[in-house]
């Protein structure tokens, strides 16, 4: 049976099966291992990734497009983030920082590239960085990385951190819980940040791309209704606008989830001395 066309621009962002199997029993819990528009998604981000890559990564002497922009990519993060941040010290992580980078600007682009397909029903379509899901893993597998390095290079010296020097004792018992605070929320706002852009942008692309459509079909009823003509296409102008706006937002909050996890990193890598 045919998938009902979307009647809402939230629905675009609904998680349901593509290919389905059968609900795996494992003691009390159910595992469910269906294909969804969502693993679907990030799967093909995936593959894309490690093809790009792996057809970029030939260390020719004159490099193509692909090695030029692989290469323009790598030096994007390891020249303009991790080393004036992080300095000689960040070198071993620049790897971490540029796969986070990647994996969100590919999905990123992809739910832009692919958001088109909602508008013809298309229900394997699907923008993953506009799940709170997969923001929050994200954001959660970075704060986890940081917070094991801190301990790894600092031990139980890590809680310097919420412990400014130069504060007399009855400052620190106020400064001290609100700089935890402040350590703790980070993966929230990393979470929230990509969400928020990412699906809000989505939705005011949706909601102008119906108009063209809505009211292009209008304008076919004659008289005087051929002015709903002029609001398709002032429609249609504003969604290539919003898509030019859109793709440079997809960049900017990758280029930005790389930079706050540089930053982190250089607070427990960097612990109580610049670089």
């Amino acid at each position: 049976m045919a998938k009902a066309p979307p009647i809402a621009p939230m629905e675009q962002f609904l998680v349901h099966p593509i290919v389905k199997f059968a609900p795996i029993q494992i003691g009390g819990f159910t595992l469910d291992m269906s294909i969804t528009n969502a693993t679907l998604a990030m799967g093909f981000a995936a593959l894309v990734i490690c093809g790009f890559l792996a057809v970029a990564a030939r260390r020719e002497i004159v490099p193509g497009r692909l090695q030029s922009l692989a290469e323009s990519l790598f030096d994007l993060i390891d020249a303009t983030l991790v080393g004036p941040i992080m300095g000689h010290a960040g070198r071993p992580y620049v790897p971490f920082v540029f796969s986070i980078f990647m994996v969100v600007l590919v999905m990123n682009m992809m739910g832009l590239v692919l958001a088109f397909g909602n508008l013809a029903h298309q229900s394997w379509t699907f923008t993953a960085t506009a799940q709170l899901a997969v923001t929050a893993t994200l954001a959660i597998v970075t704060f986890l990385t940081v917070v094991a390095i801190g301990f790894i290079k600092n031990g139980l010296g890590l809680f310097r951190l919420f412990t400014p020097s130069g504060l007399p004792w009855y400052m620190l018992l106020m400064v001290a819980p609100l700089e935890f605070l402040s350590f703790m929320i980070r993966p929230v706002t990393l979470a929230m940040r990509l969400f928020g852009n990412m699906i809000g942008g989505h939705v005011v692309m949706y909601m102008f791309a119906s108009f063209i459509v809505g009211l292009g079909v209008f304008g076919l009823q004659g008289g005087i209704a051929y002015l709903a003509f002029a609001g398709s296409g002032v429609s249609l102008a504003l969604v290539v606008a919003l898509t030019g706006l859109e793709l440079i937002v997809a960049f900017l909050q990758a280029f930005v989830f790389a930079a706050l996890a540089t930053v982190y990193l250089n607070d427990v890598v960097n612990l109580g001395h610049g670089h």
